[in-house]
């Protein structure tokens, strides 16, 4: 865990309804913890990296399931500090081992293990149940160690159709970070058109 602390900000943009934006700008409010069953990277606050074209997206995704009415995005400066940085390694294996405590705790309590599922016709697993429950007890098993916590998770996702045939990059492929502790967020700011 020498390397944990990454040592770099980043840029994250966050699709959002236009009340929240105005909540965040001109009341100073955070932007609240995502905790659903289904989020890919556990509890936190969700930030596209470097990519507002990709929150506005989302913010219109939203919209079309009417839990937005007016898209928007918001900027933040993100430190990533203590990362649980799912491009390295040494953290997919701290990963794996969270995974296989979940899988034991679940066949001990009798219990299914939650499972990764398409959302209607797509064919990305969308609904990350699994790696909600996978992450967060990595994040769990790390605050009981006497190692500092995860400040924030870091992923990169493959999703959507190929480029073109045979093609190893998708139209969706994005890297996402999930902010466990607001502290990381430095400061917002709204997007330059």
């Amino acid at each position: 865990m020498l390397y944990s602390h990454l040592p770099s900000y980043v840029l994250g943009f966050h699709g959002c309804d236009e009340s929240v934006a105005r909540s965040v700008f001109e009341k100073g409010k955070h932007l609240k913890q995502s905790r659903n069953e289904y989020d890919w990277l556990g509890s936190g606050i969700y930030f596209w990296e470097n990519s507002p074209e990709r929150a506005i997206e989302w913010a219109r995704e939203l919209r079309k399931r009417g839990k937005v009415a007016n898209p928007a995005v918001i900027g933040a400066v993100i430190d990533l500090g203590v990362c649980l940085n799912l491009l390295d390694r040494e953290y997919l294996k701290l990963v794996k081992d969270a995974h296989q405590s979940l899988v034991a705790a679940a066949a001990a309590a009798g219990r299914p293990l939650p499972e990764n599922k398409p959302l209607r016709d797509s064919r990305d697993l969308l609904l990350r149940y699994l790696d909600f429950a996978t992450i967060n007890l990595c994040t769990e098993l790390r605050k009981k160690t006497k190692l500092p916590p995860f400040d924030t998770v870091r992923a990169a996702f493959v999703e959507g159709e190929p480029l073109y045939k045979n093609a190893g990059f998708c139209d969706r492929n994005h890297i996402q970070v999930c902010v466990v502790d607001r502290r990381s967020i430095k400061g917002y700011f709204r997007p330059l058109k």
